[in-house]
C-alpha cells in the first residue's frame, strides 16, 4: 500500500482518539518532549550539522542557511514553546457561546479539532516542533513534510517526539513525518483529501504558490512578509531608526523581517543620511527611489520589482512618499498582508493606519519582527496567515479549531 496512504489512515485513526485525549495527558506529553529534546540536544544538532554542511556544499544563502541552522539556544527555545504550549488554556471543548431560542433549545458552540493537519513546509526545524506541539495540544494529528535541505534535523526531531509520545500513551500515528522529499511525494500529499481535513503551507511564495494550486485539501495560507516600515512625518526619529534596525537586521531571513522603508518628505533630509549610514554599516544593500538616492549616495537604484519583493536578506528598499495617503497606497498595492508598521507621534494619523492598511498585524511605534507566536502569547504558532478564512495572523490553538453547534433539547419536534 502507498506510504502515503498508509500515513493518511495512521492519521485519521490517531485524530479520533486525540480528540477526546484530557488537557492533562497532552500537556503531560508535550513536557516530555521538550525534556527530550534538551536531552537528545546532541543528536539533534549533529543530524542538523549535516544538513548545514549540505546546503553551504549547494550554494544556499547566507540567510536561508541561518533559517536552517540550530544550536542550543534555538532547541532550548523549541523546548521552552512546548512548556508554555502545555501552560496554556486547552480550546478544545471550549463552549464559545449559548442561547435559548423561543421553542426551547438551547443552542450553543463548542471548539473542536480540526481532524488531521498536512503541513508542507522549507528548511525550518523548528517547525516541526511547533507544528506538532501546537496540533497535539489542539487535538488535532499532523503529517509533516518538511524540505529536503532539513529532512537529517527532521527524522531527529521527530524520532526524539515519537518516542515521547509513545511513553506518554498518545496514539500512534499523532505525529509523522514523509521522508520522501520528493516533489512527486509532495503533489501526492497535496490530493489525500481523504484523510486530511486541512493543508498549511509555509515557506516561500513558490511553495505557497504550488500548494494552492494544486491541492484537492482546503488550504490555510501562510503568506511571505513584504513587510514595511512608514516613518511619518511627526515621528520620533531616534525611535524609528531603532524600529527599522531591528525589523530589517536582527533577522532578515524570516518573514516578519521589513523589506521596504518609507519615509515622509517631511523628515527624509533628517532621517534617512543617519538612519541609511547606520543600516549600510550593518551590511544592508540599500535599494532607493531618486529622492532617497540624493540624500544617500551609497543607495542603489530601485526598479518596480523592489517594492513587491520579499529579499529575505541584507537588502532594503527605501522610498520617499508624499504623506500618509501615499504610503498606504503603496503598502496596500504592494504588500502582501502580512505586518506593517507606523512610527508617529500624530494619534489621528496612527488610527488611520491602523484601520485602512490592509495587513494581518499592523503596528503603531513597534517593529514587525514581533508578528510570531511567542511574542503573542500563544506559545508558537504553526504559521502566519495572511488570508481572510478561518485564521489570519500568527495560528495558534484557537485556530487549529472550529466550531461545532451544540443543541440540548427536550423532546422538541419540529
Amino acid at each position: 500500500m502507498n506510504e502515503l496512504v498508509i500515513k493518511g489512515q495512521k492519521a485519521r485513526n490517531a485524530a479520533l482518539k486525540l480528540s477526546s485525549l484530557s488537557s492533562t495527558v497532552k500537556d503531560k506529553a508535550l513536557q516530555l518532549i521538550a525534556e527530550k529534546l534538551l536531552e537528545k540536544e546532541k543528536e539533534i544538532m549533529d543530524a542538523n550539522g549535516i544538513d548545514v554542511e549540505n546546503a553551504r556544499k549547494k550554494g544556499i544563502s547566507a540567510a536561508l542557511i541561518d533559517r536552517l541552522a540550530l544550536n542550543e539556544k534555538r532547541i532550548r527555545s523549541m523546548a521552552d514553546g512546548l512548556f508554555q504550549i502545555a501552560s496554556l488554556p486547552d480550546p478544545v471543548g471550549e463552549v464559545i457561546s449559548m442561547w435559548r431560542r423561543p421553542n426551547g433549545l438551547q443552542i450553543g458552540q463548542m471548539r473542536v479539532p480540526l481532524g488531521v493537519i498536512g503541513m508542507i513546509y522549507e528548511a525550518r526545524p523548528n517547525v516541526t516542533v511547533d507544528a506538532a506541539g501546537l496540533c497535539l495540544k489542539s487535538g488535532n494529528a499532523v503529517i509533516l513534510r518538511g524540505g529536503s535541505e532539513a529532512i537529517n534535523s527532521n527524522k531527529a526531531i521527530v524520532a526524539v517526539m515519537n518516542q515521547a509520545l509513545d511513553e506518554a500513551g498518545i496514539p500512534e500515528g499523532a505525529v509523522q513525518l514523509i521522508e520522501d522529499t520528493s516533489r512527486e511525494t509532495a503533489v501526492a500529499l497535496m490530493k489525500l483529501n481523504k484523510y486530511i481535513d486541512v493543508l498549511i503551507p509555509r515557506g516561500g511564495a513558490g511553495l505557497i504558490r504550488t500548494v494552492v494550486e494544486n491541492s484537492t485539501i482546503p488550504v490555510i495560507e501562510t503568506g511571505t512578509g513584504n513587510c514595511h516600515v512608514y516613518v511619518e512625518g511627526k515621528a520620533d526619529l531616534d525611535m524609528a531608526e531603532k524600529i527599522i534596525i531591528n525589523a530589517k537586521t536582527s533577522r532578515p531571513s524570516v518573514c516578519n523581517a521589513a523589506e521596504t522603508l518609507l519615509v515622509d518628505e517631511a523628515v527624509a533630509a533628517e532621517f534617512l543620511p543617519r538612519a541609511l549610514k547606520a543600516l549600510k554599516d550593518m551590511n544592508v544593500e540599500i535599494r532607493g527611489c531618486e529622492r532617497t538616492r540624493q540624500l544617500f549616495e551609497d543607495a542603489v537604484a530601485a526598479t518596480e520589482e523592489d517594492w513587491s519583493t520579499e529579499y529575505l536578506d541584507y537588502i532594503l528598499a527605501v522610498k520617499v512618499v508624499g504623506g500618509i495617503d501615499e504610503a498606504i497606497k503603496h503598502i496596500n498595492t504592494y504588500g502582501t498582508r502580512h505586518s506593517e508598521a507606523i512610527v508617529t507621534r500624530d494619534y489621528d494619523k496612527a488610527q488611520r493606519f491602523l484601520r485602512e492598511v490592509d495587513a494581518a498585524a499592523v503596528y503603531v511605534n513597534a517593529s514587525t519582527r514581533f508578528t510570531d507566536g511567542g511574542e503573542f502569547g500563544f506559545g508558537a504558532e504553526i504559521g502566519i496567515s495572511n488570508q481572510k478564512l478561518h485564521a489570519r495572523g500568527p495560528i495558534g490553538l484557537k485556530e487549529l479549531t472550529i466550531p461545532k453547534y451544540i443543541i440540548y433539547g427536550s423532546g422538541q419536534i419540529r
